[in-house]
């Protein structure tokens, strides 16, 4: 079981992604859960997005995000791509594609502090 913090999906489509998300794991027996934490981002070059966390399996969260964005036709953030480094540093980064459909558009890079409960913040996003 994983989870991650960096995924997102186009602004004012969050709830009706979400439910469909949980309902096609459900059907499918799938070990995915997504919930929606109130949570905001906002890139120069690809819109507003609502971010969600999800607990489960990687793989199929993957999967089902893309087919979230091909059936709603919106632009949707998949995180959790880490670093390889292991270095210890003051900040925790998160690398993500954005995606509208199957096509990757673009790249953001995350970064949250170590210390605390601060959210996650687009240190630098990069158009495909």
């Amino acid at each position: 079981m994983r989870d991650s913090e960096t995924f997102g999906v186009e602004k004012g489509h969050g709830e009706e992604v979400i439910s469909w998300l949980n309902e096609q794991a459900k059907n499918h027996s799938m070990k995915l859960e997504a919930r929606l934490y109130g949570y905001s981002v906002s890139t120069e070059n690809f819109g507003d997005f609502e971010m969600f966390s999800w607990i489960g399996d990687v793989q199929s969260a993957r999967k089902m995000i893309i087919k979230a964005s091909k059936r709603f036709k919106v632009k949707v953030i998949e995180g959790g791509y880490r670093p390889k480094e292991k270095i210890i540093k003051m900040k925790k980064f998160d690398f993500a594609k954005v995606k509208k459909g199957d096509k990757t558009i673009g790249q953001l890079e995350f970064v949250s502090s170590r210390f605390g409960n601060n959210q996650w913040e687009i240190q630098n996003e990069e158009r495909h």
